[in-house]
């Protein structure tokens, strides 16, 4: 219970820019091929190196 508030925040902060399309927004119009895999390759690389990091303690 202690990490809800945590939670709460970032599930506010990160449903705001989608519930404001007409305004500003933060994906560019004609993204939808690259951004996912860009953003799936951070995401493997990230786990890769803190997997990596881990393992040398």
């Amino acid at each position: 219970m202690k990490h809800l508030p945590a939670l709460a925040s970032a599930i506010a902060l990160t449903a705001g820019p989608a519930l404001a399309h007409g305004g500003a927004h933060l994906h560019p119009h004609g993204s939808e091929s690259w951004l996912p895999v860009i953003l799936a390759a951070l995401t493997v690389g990230g786990a890769a190196a803190l997997a990596y990091v881990r393992s040398r303690k």
